[in-house]
């Protein structure tokens, strides 16, 4: 019986693909097509990446597939094939390649059957995805944009919309792609006769943001095919002026790749320029946070002082300390409530006073 799920810890794991010496391609995907059976769908595909060693995480649900995964360099050819082959709907479906890359974005394959491949909270059954705004290339986008009766909207999260975000863009402020779908359509209430552009990081959300604001009445809506990353390929590629500033963020142990050399954000701590995103060290935290070297030095990779502590502690005592609190809203969060954010906020507003 093939292996189906990995039995090897994330220590090892992570450590195997460090050691790696073979270059390796950090690619994503995605496709809203129907999977009549999800979880034969995906024990199949797994069985062909896992040989292929393929990395990364790929959802599966009965609207389609998304994937961030990396590659082997010598097996993409190879991986191309398997995946074309899949299903019909898959055949020469685009794929992202990323563009500042070191081929160390993941150690694992996990493959999981979801309910959707986007967590959208879209309960109505008229909905219909096959429904969706234009696509725009990257000089369509730049054309588009540069009209007066344009809105640009990034449907991405307000961590991601920090380090870096197409020039005037509107930010949807939320914590959640659930939240923003209303919130968009909610903000845009008086702009239904306006070209609205909608963009994400692959193309995924944009997409299914497109297909809900046509279905909430709005009439001239776009989305960038490929999102940020193919457009910053082909706008680079075309020699195409970038309307994309700073960095794009990433879902991978890179948490984000250099799209311009400007710096939009600052450091939550000191508020220097800086738009390196790091998870602190403490692991009863582990917050996602926006951090400069200095700061990194004297926290030691740590959110705050108390991490700083409790990170130094015994192992015992950090576990007994975080008893309780392991699955809170203090870990791993993004929220745009969390305290540290705030503190940040108020730092910014008494600096510009």
């Amino acid at each position: 019986m093939p292996v189906l799920h990995n039995r090897i810890s994330n220590e090892e794991l992570k450590a195997r693909m460090l050691a790696e010496t073979e270059p390796r391609k950090t690619v994503s995907f995605y496709q809203y097509f129907p999977i009549s059976n999800p979880q034969e769908f995906r024990d199949e595909l797994y069985k062909k990446f896992y040989d292929l060693k393929v990395f990364g995480r790929v959802y599966i649900a009965q609207e389609g597939i998304n994937a961030q995964i990396s590659v082997p360099e010598n097996n993409f050819e190879v991986f191309r094939d398997a995946l074309y082959n899949a299903h019909p709907e898959l055949n020469n479906i685009r794929l992202n390649i990323a563009l500042d890359d070191d081929g160390k974005s993941f150690w694992v394959l996990r493959m999981k059957v979801r309910p959707k491949i986007v967590a959208d909270g879209i309960e109505d059954p008229t909905f219909d995805m096959s429904k969706k705004g234009q696509y725009l290339k990257a000089a369509e986008y730049n054309a588009l944009a540069d009209k007066p009766d344009t809105i640009i909207v990034d449907m991405r999260n307000h961590y991601e919309y920090e380090v870096g975000h197409f020039e005037n863009a509107i930010e949807v402020p939320s914590d959640t792609f659930r939240q923003q779908l209303p919130m968009a359509v909610d903000m845009l209430q008086d702009k239904k006769d306006k070209n609205i552009i909608m963009y994400c990081t692959g193309g995924i959300r944009c997409e299914k943001a497109s297909a809900y604001m046509l279905h909430n009445g709005f009439k001239n809506v776009f989305h960038i095919e490929g999102g940020i990353i193919e457009y910053a390929r082909k706008a680079k590629e075309e020699g195409l002026l970038v309307k994309f500033k700073g960095k794009n963020f990433v879902f991978d142990e890179r948490l984000g790749e250099r799209i311009t050399e400007d710096v939009i954000a600052e450091c939550h701590l000191c508020g220097q320029p800086c738009d390196d995103h790091t998870n602190c060290k403490n692991d009863g935290c582990h917050l996602l946070f926006i951090q400069c070297k200095a700061c990194a030095e004297q926290f030691e990779g740590c959110c705050s002082e108390t991490c700083v502590a409790e990170k130094n502690l015994p192992k015992e005592e950090q576990r007994a300390q975080r008893a309780g609190r392991e699955n809170g809203p203090m870990i791993f969060n993004k929220s745009k409530e969390h305290p540290l954010r705030k503190h940040r906020n108020q730092w910014n507003i008494l600096r510009k006073e």
